[in-house]
């Protein structure tokens, strides 16, 4: 279970200091990212990737708490969007073969998602 907590920790740590190495690190190759607000899907550790460095905006990730077994974690978050409210958020993972392997997003309201990432996410 200690791998899993070191594995969202790293998420969180990389995500916002940008470390876009670090980050790819810790992220299974066939990760999937899922945003059920948005209704989008992200196949793929290199799109995930770009798809937050493409992020626009000066956003930050802080972790308020974190649940994890060897397969699985949650992550409790708070986030802003440059001087905007802090907002909380909640993330599940999956794990296999040591990486996270699934990523899924729940942010507070749903969305549309904002021109730009179609060219790196799927909608259903």
């Amino acid at each position: 279970m200690d791998e899993t907590r070191q594995l969202i920790e790293r998420f969180f740590a990389a995500l916002e200091s940008r470390d876009w190495a670090g980050f790819a690190e810790v992220l299974h190759p066939d990760v999937v990212y899922e945003i059920p607000q948005s209704r989008e899907r992200i196949r793929g550790r290199d799109r995930y990737v770009q798809f937050n460095r493409e992020f626009p905006g000066d956003w930050h990730l802080t972790p308020t708490s974190i649940l994890v077994d060897a397969a699985a974690g949650v992550g409790r978050f708070d986030w802003r969007l440059g001087e905007g409210p802090i907002e909380e958020a909640f993330v599940f993972f999956g794990v296999s073969e040591g990486l996270l392997a699934t990523v899924t997003d729940f942010w507070p309201e749903p969305y549309e998602p904002p021109p730009g990432r179609e060219h790196l996410t799927e909608r259903w």
